[in-house]
């Protein structure tokens, strides 16, 4: 068995509409053109925004085909005329957190071949930060451990 790509299977998770991740893709960008970038976020793109990229996980020799990554996602905002990025980053946390947390047995299509989520668990409560070299850009991180199969 090969080893899937769970990048792109967590990213076509999160940009698919659903009762689950309306609400998320609703704040980054709407349907047409999320803002969910992996491994990282272009340059100049437009906030909010959130990234994210494997950090690493476990598998086991018993059943190769079912990763579990351990997945940083990055929360990314900035301040504006009527929002403080703070806030804002924090919501954009809150609507990953309730897309991700606890799904179990989601189906994600790929170029004909179907994947499923079989877990996903948040293994370190969002925490919110400040970037220290571009004034009034916040995010909040946090880690989600995800079983693909």
């Amino acid at each position: 068995m090969t080893l899937l790509d769970t990048n792109s299977v967590i990213r076509k998770y999160l940009t698919t509409a659903s009762a689950e991740t309306n609400p998320l893709i609703a704040l980054v960008g709407g349907i047409a053109n999320p803002r969910i970038y992996c491994p990282r976020l272009p340059e100049n793109t437009i906030l909010p925004a959130v990234g994210f990229f494997t950090r690493g996980g476990t598998s086991t020799p018993y059943i190769p085909d079912i990763p579990t990554p351990s997945v940083q996602f990055d929360c990314w905002a900035k301040d504006s005329a009527t929002e403080k990025g703070s806030v804002v980053a924090r919501n954009v946390y809150r609507k990953l957190y309730d897309a991700l947390q606890g799904i179990q047995n989601i189906k994600v299509s790929i170029g004909g071949v179907d994947y499923y989520i079989l877990s996903a668990r948040e293994e370190v409560q969002g925490q919110d930060l400040v970037d220290n070299e571009i004034q009034n850009y916040f995010r909040v991180l946090t880690f989600f451990e995800i079983k693909v199969r």
